[in-house]
């Protein structure tokens, strides 16, 4: 199911161009323009879902399980030494482009041009609190 306006859509079925790295019946994987780092890709699936809260179990199961392929293809051919996956999901949490994607990024050393730090806050919470928040998100599983 494609989406008329969605750049990754494009780049999907051609109509814009893109360096592919993978593609299956379900998942394409393409380098970011931006290159972060050396090797930075990012995997997509081949159906249109706006971000994480869309997708649906089967298109999940397909995109997830390509992630250790992809990922270790990038580790045979660019030796980094770690690889953040990131995904972004809504405005504030980044996301600029409404088609669930990953970004895999091969990690080099300290200077290698990503920087993804957060507040560490384990002193913040009690582990009855942890427990209370981890039972608000178990009760809303469906």
């Amino acid at each position: 199911m494609r989406h008329e306006d969605c750049l990754f859509c494009k780049i999907i079925d051609g109509e814009l161009p893109s360096a592919k790295v993978y593609e299956d019946d379900h998942v394409y994987a393409f380098m970011d323009i931006s290159q972060v780092t050396e090797g930075h890709t990012l995997v997509i699936p081949k159906k249109h879902t706006i971000n994480i809260y869309e997708t649906d179990e089967e298109t999940a199961k397909n995109f997830f399980g390509s992630v250790p392929k992809i990922a270790n293809a990038i580790k045979k051919a660019f030796n980094p030494v770690g690889l953040n996956i990131l995904n972004n999901n809504d405005i504030l949490a980044g996301q600029t482009v409404y088609h669930l994607h990953f970004h895999l990024i091969p990690r080099y050393d300290e200077n290698d041009g990503f920087d993804y730090k957060w507040t560490m806050n384990r002193d913040e919470y009690s582990q009855e609190e942890r427990e209370d928040l981890a039972k608000r998100i178990s009760q809303a599983i469906e």
